[in-house]
């Protein structure tokens, strides 16, 4: 039986179903969606295991497809197309500058169905621990207030999907305490494809099966202003449907999101890449 439920999507109320969200899908054979988790952000919650001591709690062969960095049309678009052939909705973290010119293409990703949450104004190389706490409040805010006019054509003071990713996963506790007080999830990952390498196409798939064949589930880190990400990505669904994943789609809500806690021993991998990265300048 399907479970409905009302959630806001832009300036209106949309029904999704929480139990047969692949029965909707037009094409028998898609990969598809296999239910979606609601995700009450209060109380300073932060997922991913690469970052933080807890995740989501998935069921093995479950994923989240989480893009960052994006829109850009040339990009973005196909990667859409991808995700609409196999029923597949993902997350959207989407960088304010690039959000403000492309408006009719993250009306038709939320039109789509997808999640679209923000990952800063401008994605600052030093990332923001680099800046100032003014600085980068800044970047935090004025980012989903640009990704929200671009959107809804609206921007208010808080944002219409209160989820958040740092660029580079460098948080910083200023922020991270402003995030939780603002109601904002804050979402690393628990595995990534490492898109940002020179590689082919193939071998980002490669690897990123390779990755998902050990982890058995999780959070996963996509870029989509990468074409090798884009050019991989019907390969990457067509090879979810014949391992038997299956897809997780994220939205915010009232539902307290079910969470798994890291294994005894656990450290953030992102943390010893940031300092190594910060050894190095």
């Amino acid at each position: 039986m399907a479970l409905w439920r009302m959630i806001p999507i832009g300036l209106c109320w949309v029904s999704l179903s929480l139990g047969t969200a692949a029965a909707t899908c037009p094409r028998p054979d898609a990969l598809g969606t296999s239910r979606i988790i609601e995700i009450n952000p209060a109380g300073g919650l932060k997922l991913g295991l690469k970052s933080y001591p807890q995740t989501l709690a998935l069921a093995p062969g479950e994923v989240v497809l989480t893009f960052d960095d994006g829109p850009l049309p040339a990009l973005t678009g196909p990667l859409l197309k991808a995700l609409r052939d196999e029923c597949v909705k993902a997350t959207f973290f989407l960088v304010g500058r690039n959000a403000k010119d492309q408006a009719a293409l993250l009306r038709r990703a939320l039109a789509d169905g997808h999640t679209l949450a923000h990952h800063t104004l401008t994605h600052p190389a030093k990332t923001l621990r680099g800046l100032s706490a003014q600085e980068a409040r800044a970047e935090i805010f004025d980012g989903m207030a640009a990704d929200d006019l671009a959107v809804y054509g609206q921007a208010t003071e808080h944002p219409r999907v209160p989820f958040f990713r740092y660029p580079g996963f460098a948080d910083t506790p200023e922020m991270n305490a402003l995030l939780a007080q603002r109601g904002i999830a804050i979402f690393g990952a628990d595995l990534w494809a490492s898109d940002w390498m020179e590689m082919s196409p193939q071998q980002t798939l490669d690897l990123l099966l390779k990755r998902l064949a050990v982890a058995g589930k999780g959070i996963v880190l996509l870029h989509d202003n990468r074409l090798r990400t884009v050019k991989m990505m019907p390969d990457l669904l067509r090879a979810l449907k014949a391992r038997h994943y299956r897809v997780v789609h994220i939205v915010p809500g009232s539902a307290q999101a079910p969470l798994e806690q890291a294994s005894p021993g656990w450290r953030s991998e992102t943390e010893a890449i940031i300092a190594k990265m910060n050894k190095g300048k």
